[in-house]
């Protein structure tokens, strides 16, 4: 069995990130944990209570576990080696074989990109024996490390694009589980545009991208069968 591990920094980013990707391995068998590092404290709209709540149905519409480590709030994230460890050590607990974090580019909150490049660093430092703040929980060596893109139309061309057609309406339904995101801005339609302008240049319904930390190793070129070229 494959765990996966995806890191986000508000209630609702996985959601609108990488949620279908989620759902497949959920389907498959495999075994999927959200982690959240704030309770959207600084929103305009709903309330911590009301956010951890939504992203708590969410993860159970999804079939994921979901945990919130306090990294000092919404807007308090912070690129340091204190916050870095803190993730590591939720990565050393769970043990996952793929970790999905925000992509790396600046966006419209200042949270993605540095909770991107914190899980970065915190892949690394699960791997290091001799960390005495870490030495509580065993080394563990990640398979591979994804980024996602959050809320962003445009941005660079993914690195690998997964064709998510058949998760659609269970994505849509997490999504909805954020009714107080909902009230002021049209996310859904966004991220679903934005899936579905994807999907079309593959040929299918509804795709999403990822971006690799490495490169992905196969044992021979032919084992890739699958194109995105469709134009």
């Amino acid at each position: 069995m494959t765990k996966i591990l995806a890191v986000g920094p508000h209630p609702d980013d996985v959601e609108f990130g990488c949620a279908p990707l989620l759902i497949q391995e959920v389907r498959k068998g495999n075994q999927v944990m959200i982690l959240v590092l704030t309770k959207g404290e600084a929103a305009s709209s709903g309330t911590p209570e009301e956010r951890t709540h939504e992203a708590s149905e969410a993860a159970r519409v999804i079939g994921a576990e979901i945990g919130f480590l306090d990294l000092g709030g919404d807007c308090h994230i912070r690129h340091c080696l204190e916050h870095a460890t803190a993730i590591a050590r939720e990565i050393r607990r769970f043990k996952p074989n793929i970790v999905l974090a925000p992509h790396l580019d600046e966006n419209q909150h200042p949270d993605h990109a540095v909770t991107g490049r914190n899980v970065r660093d915190a892949a690394r430092l699960a791997r290091y024996g001799g960390l005495e703040n870490l030495k509580d929980r065993g080394v563990h060596l990640i398979d591979q490390l994804y980024y996602y893109n959050i809320t962003q139309s445009l941005g660079p061309k993914p690195d690998i694009v997964i064709d998510v057609s058949d998760v659609e309406s269970q994505w849509e339904t997490a999504i909805r589980c954020h009714k107080s995101q909902m009230k002021t801005k049209g996310y859904l339609d966004l991220v679903m545009a934005r899936a579905r302008s994807l999907g079309a240049a593959l040929g299918v319904s509804a795709a999403m991208g990822l971006w690799v930390n490495d490169p992905v190793r196969v044992a021979a070129l032919s084992d890739l069968t699958l194109s995105s070229r469709n134009f």
